[in-house]
């Protein structure tokens, strides 16, 4: 099931969004950061149980990790009402995503330029099940290691999908992430005239 968020002005409507990409990236932050209630995690600590399972050497100061989902809400305008839903990471619970996904409108993959391959995985899933997405580079430490054409041209994805720089700790930059990813799936339903 999917949502019309096109609906008729004065009625409230409201859609699923999905938070997706590789282990570390920020999508826990990210859906804190723009939720306007208190966030919902899955956070549980690393522990050595995970050495051998869990790849953390590219993020070495990450000692939490999303075993289920995050879950948070943001009133965009007073008539629709986004619900984000952000994906564990790590491979071993990839099994959730089908789940997740079930009546999202469209998707944020949230990529770290300095582990771009982490991003494909997201990718492939969005694509295979066709729910628009679009990229969103978190620029750690408002530094943006690549340009975002660039970006673009390494995941080989269509001139169509929105590429864009967003950075997870900001509500602001965060919801805009969102706001563009709402006019994309939009524009994808617009019916041609004749």
């Amino acid at each position: 099931m999917t949502y019309d968020v096109s609906a008729a002005p004065g009625r409230v409507t409201s859609a699923k969004i999905v938070i997706a990409g590789g282990f570390g990236v920020g999508k826990t932050t990210l859906v804190g950061s723009v939720s306007e209630i208190t966030p919902l995690t899955t956070e549980a600590i690393m522990t050595s149980a995970s050495v051998g399972v869990d790849d953390n050497k590219d993020v070495p100061g990450k000692v939490t990790t999303t075993v289920a989902m995050d879950f948070g809400r943001i009133t965009i305008d007073k008539d629709l009402i986004l619900y984000l839903f952000g994906t564990p990471g790590q491979t071993r619970f990839w099994f959730m995503w089908d789940e997740l996904v079930r009546g999202a409108i469209g998707a944020v993959v949230l990529v770290d330029t300095r582990r771009l391959a982490d991003c494909f995985a997201a990718i492939d899933f969005f694509e295979h099940r066709r729910l628009p997405y679009l990229i969103a580079v978190n620029a750690f430490d408002g530094v943006n290691f690549h340009e975002l054409q660039d970006v673009r041209e390494a995941l080989a994805i269509s001139e169509d999908i929105p590429v864009i720089q967003t950075d997870a700790r900001s509500r602001e930059a965060t919801k805009q992430t969102l706001i563009t990813l709402v006019e994309y799936v939009l524009s994808m339903r617009k019916v041609p005239t004749r």
